[in-house]
């Protein structure tokens, strides 16, 4: 088939579409539009016909005549992927083609869409893509209608002129890439096709075209018109009419204010002699003070995630059902905002947000990190070459205006984002400038502007917020310190560092910066993280430092979790496959799979510690009486909450970001929980909104002195010590320095333990565990000796090395072995210079039984960084409820804070609390398998007894793991208690 290769064309990017508008759906009169019934809507998808071709070479000419031989079925709308066409493919930042733009490879994929639609009226048609990835032509009745490209947002056509009464034919062919692509180079699996609705308005002659609205706390409504026909409005609020006439300017009287806590919102009804336009509206404003982000004049704290449209079935087409879920679980996890990463959402998504209250940062459709990919390329070299070149100036603009005015009305947006990790430059810096000019009534945002290019002094004087990714704490610490004189100065360094972006800290009063520059730096902009604690796999660890930075400093306004949801696709049988599970290259395996759910929006334990670390309270205890902290920006405490203390229902009636105090009920542990005071559009009356455990005294059980009557039997033949006494037998194995029989209760012998199967946060210090040769620890004993008196005594001195390595740590162990078979173990360890951190150190059985009882935190999974969601308590449970199931397996299940744990065949205690972990796989198993439905079971319960485990972080692309929750000491003492059941 012959077109026009408006595809490589950079001064084309749209044919004969309407100019960009805001969102609406009309309605014939303002009862329908009451009902939202859109019965001015003529929805076309469905069923379409379809077929998949390779090349356009193999298009046949007559395609857009409507000839459908050969042609499958194909629902409407999907993404061709996920119906079997083409194939999958994760890539993160590689472009997924040969980076020579403008062009793409000219064997490049298409779809080509046919369907039928009846006409019977005179109205005028516009024809509306809600989505299509990535361009796409259009052709009604045989002649060209037109063409459009960005992705995720509405391209319009009006095609009353190529409508006749009866059937018609629309013809829709989409390509695979097009010039847009090297814009849409965002981390997610790349999808082909119609992923969102399609539809036509039948809208009158004379119409409403586009509109404006604005409030103020005052209650000042502003509307700007563009129509052609008189337009009248109507304002209700949930009592009834409040306002009837033509003025564009109406003012409401003691307005209820909207904020994410109460998003009360008006309707507002914009009529003309043949349609009806109905908005949901709030009065809310949002500014900057001081470096303060403020609603409604009052400080606000953005506790937010980065959301995707993601489904593993279905990938990029989202029905409202789906997204409703997804914010529904948002808001009942105590998220207050949302990040549109990294391309506008559906437009109706928008609105949901409005209706359950989010602070929404509102994305444009652009990503280009895979220019700082290249070999020899570099954020401060390549990273800003399509952002400084003037043939993507028009481009980037028109992607950010699409996202603005089609927006532009939504209570809930507070930010507007230019994009992500698109280099800077002067592209950008054009399009922030139109933005303001356009709407000054938001924020603007743009964390790319943190880099800088070799050549380019950057210019943010349009950008409201200063935002980062992954940044340590410690560098929060540092930009909070003296904040417009001490600041980070982007730099071109060539590449990030340790705290994110390319820079360094200097004092402006020191520096030999130019005037402009020493200006612009000196102007002291709120602080935000777009991306932080990266929930991949088993994580994210360390979270509470982090919020308690975001409440320690005024103006830290806001973070944002990456990501919402693990990105797989859904092959049947609970199988998720990855990036490189299609024999895809580019791929970037499993760095997809990084959520706060799994793909079917099971909680991850890392949402439910998130959920604790920014729930809306904090209870502290001092003395006698507890210090409550309302942590709501405009709620009274008990407005929204009741608590039960130690089961005693108690209300605390704290103001808005106040602390108050109340006796605390006495007891070493008090247990404080938090429920919703009544149903809201995402939970019942009664849902734990949270709780605080109040440790008074941390009194963990002194281990008390064995006191047992008996004799022993001991023999000594090669390497085994063997000891019998009343209903036990015990071989100790002078080779290993550790017991390989304890009667029955283990079915193998038991061995030192310093190996965990990585995490996806691991996967930085797991190249130097490798190296390091953890996972080939062998133990050497030196020395072994026993002695006989009431007791049985074994002194063994050992050391673990790897082949190939030199010594990793010296063990020096007592075992005291008593008449009634209770085992002390007390084990000095010191550790070799110059290796890593260590991933765990303690002991592994292998015993049978399904059912564990243990003290400890729980019944989560927790470790040092992360058992905020987790409480300390006695727990019954199994062996099976406590395997976390990663798709990528890993490390999982342990409980931090132990203070003993029973299995049926073995209990081990301790006057100092240890970590464990029983699960049906092996270390081992666990580290080799790439996917949770590879894993085969051990025939045994693999019980880990840990001195400590290296804390989980969130190194998958954050920070290192916080350096107090690393396993980095060089000596230690690990004394615990072994009793055989």
């Amino acid at each position: 088939m012959q077109i026009e290769k408006y595809y490589n064309d950079l001064n084309t990017l749209h044919i004969n579409t309407e100019e960009n508008r805001v969102y609406y759906m009309p309605c014939s009169d303002i009862e329908n539009a009451r009902k939202e019934t859109n019965d001015r809507k003529q929805d076309l998808n469905g069923e379409w016909d379809f077929m998949y071709y390779t090349c356009i070479d193999d298009v046949p000419e007559d395609f857009k005549y409507g000839n459908t031989d050969g042609f499958d079925k194909i629902p409407v709308p999907s993404c061709w992927q996920t119906q079997g066409y083409d194939r999958h493919q994760y890539t993160n930042t590689r472009y997924p083609f040969p980076y020579n733009p403008p062009y793409v490879p000219y064997d490049n994929p298409c779809g080509a869409y046919v369907t039928h639609f009846e006409s019977d009226n005179d109205y005028r048609k516009y024809l509306n893509f809600e989505g299509v990835d990535s361009c796409f032509y259009v052709w009604v009745n045989g002649e060209f209608v037109g063409y459009s490209q960005v992705s995720h947002s509405t391209s319009e056509f009006d095609i009353t002129d190529k409508v006749k009464n009866g059937d018609n034919i629309l013809c829709v062919l989409v390509f695979k890439w097009c010039d847009g692509s090297y814009l849409e180079d965002q981390d997610k699996f790349r999808m082909s096709g119609i992923f969102r609705d399609v539809y036509i308005l039948n809208r009158p002659q004379k119409h409403i075209r586009d509109y404006k609205i604005e409030t103020d706390i005052q209650g000042k409504i502003n509307i700007e018109i563009d129509s052609d026909t008189d337009v009248s409005f109507v304002l209700e609020n949930e009592k009834g009419e409040i306002y009837s006439g033509d003025s564009k300017t109406i003012t409401v009287e003691k307005p209820i204010l909207w904020n994410a806590e109460y998003p009360y919102l008006y309707t507002l009804y914009l009529v003309t002699e043949d349609e009806v336009i109905r908005e949901k509206i709030g009065f809310r404003e949002i500014k900057i003070d001081d470096g303060i982000v403020f609603l409604n004049n009052k400080p606000i704290k953005m506790k937010g995630v980065n959301r995707h449209d993601s489904d593993p079935v279905t990938g990029y087409t989202i029905s409202r059902e789906q997204a409703e879920k997804d914010l529904k679980l948002m808001k009942q996890h105590n998220i207050n905002a949302l990040r549109t990463s990294h391309y506008p959402n559906a437009p109706w998504l928008m609105q949901l947000c409005d209706e359950y209250g989010f602070y929404v940062i509102a994305e444009s459709d652009i990503e280009i990190h895979g220019t700082a990919s290249f070999f020899g390329g570099s954020q401060a070299v390549t990273f800003g070459l399509l952002a400084q070149n003037p043939d993507w100036e028009n481009a980037i603009l028109d992607r950010v205006q699409r996202n603005v005015i089609r927006d532009k009305n939504r209570t809930s947006v507070c930010i507007w984002s230019l994009g992500n990790e698109g280099g800077y430059g002067v592209n950008f810096e054009k399009a922030g400038r139109w933005v303001k000019e356009y709407d000054s009534t938001r924020l603007t945002h743009y964390e790319s502007s943190m880099w800088q290019m070799e050549g380019h002094i950057n210019d943010t004087s349009m950008l409201d917020v200063e935002s980062t990714m992954y940044a340590d704490y410690k560098w929060i610490d540092k930009y909070f310190e003296n904040p417009g004189e001490v600041v980070w100065h982007r730099v071109s360094l060539g590449k990030g560092s340790e705290y994110g972006g390319a820079g360094e800290w200097i004092n402006l009063s020191e520096s030999k910066l130019g005037k402009k520059e020493k200006e612009q730096m000196a102007v002291v902009k709120p602080y935000m993280q777009c991306e932080f604690i990266h929930a991949m796999g088993n994580g994210p660890g360390g979270i509470k430092e982090y919020i308690d930075r975001l409440y320690r400093y005024d103006g830290f306004s806001g973070a944002f979790a990456w990501e919402w949801c693990d990105h797989a696709i859904d092959m049947g049988d609970s199988k998720y496959f990855y990036g490189g599970d299609f024999g895809e290259y580019p791929n970037d395996g499993n760095f997809c799979v990084d959520g706060l759910v799994y793909p079917d929006r099971r909680p991850h334990t890392g949402l439910l510690e998130y959920k604790q670390a920014i729930k809306p309270f904090a209870i502290k205890s001092y003395s006698n009486i507890m210090v409550v902290e309302n942590r709501y920006d405009f709620a009274e405490l008990d407005d929204k909450l009741y608590f039960e203390v130690n089961g005693e229902r108690m209300e605390f009636d704290v103001p808005p970001r106040g602390k108050k105090s109340f006796p605390r009920p006495n007891g070493d542990v008090v247990m404080v929980k938090a429920y919703q005071k009544s149903d809201t559009l995402w939970a019942k009356k009664g849902y734990e909104v949270g709780f605080e455990q109040l440790i008074v005294n941390d009194i963990v059980p002194k281990l008390e002195p064995v006191n047992a009557d008996g004799s022993f039997e001991v023999s000594e033949q090669g390497r085994n010590i063997t000891i019998k006494g009343n209903n036990f037998e015990y071989i100790f194995d002078k080779s290993t320095g550790n017991f390989k029989k304890l009667s029955d209760a283990v079915t193998r012998p038991v061995e030192w333990n310093v190996w965990r199967a990585p995490t996806d946060n691991d996967r930085n210090i797991m190249r130097d565990w490798i190296n390091a040769d953890y996972h080939r620890e062998q133990s050497y004993v030196y020395d072994c000796t026993y002695d006989v008196t009431d007791t049985v005594t074994i002194k063994c001195h050992n050391a673990l090395i790897p082949v190939v390595q030199r010594k990793h740590m010296d063990i020096e162990t007592v075992w005291t072995i008593y008449a009634n078979g209770i085992i002390d173990m007390q084990s000095s360890v010191k550790v070799g210079e110059n290796l890593p951190v260590i991933p765990r150190f303690g002991l592994r059985f292998f015993t049978k039984g399904e059912n564990v009882k243990y003290y400890g935190y729980g019944p989560y999974e927790s470790y040092s960084d992360k058992h905020l969601c987790t409480y300390l308590d006695e727990f019954n449970t199994t062996v099976s409820d406590m395997y976390e199931p990663y798709i990528k397996p890993q490390e999982n299940g342990s409980h931090f804070g132990t203070r003993y744990v029973e299995t049926e065949n073995i209990r081990v205690s301790s006057d100092t609390p240890f970590s464990f972990s029983a699960l049906h796989y092996t270390q081992e198993e666990l580290t080799e398998k790439k996917h949770n439905f590879e894993l085969e079971k051990c025939d045994d319960t693999v019980l880990c007894i840990d001195y400590k485990q290296n804390g989980i972080g969130q190194n998958s692309c954050g920070p290192l793991t916080q350096e107090e929750y690393r396993f980095g000491e060089s000596e230690f003492e690990f004394k615990i208690r072994i009793e055989i059941k």
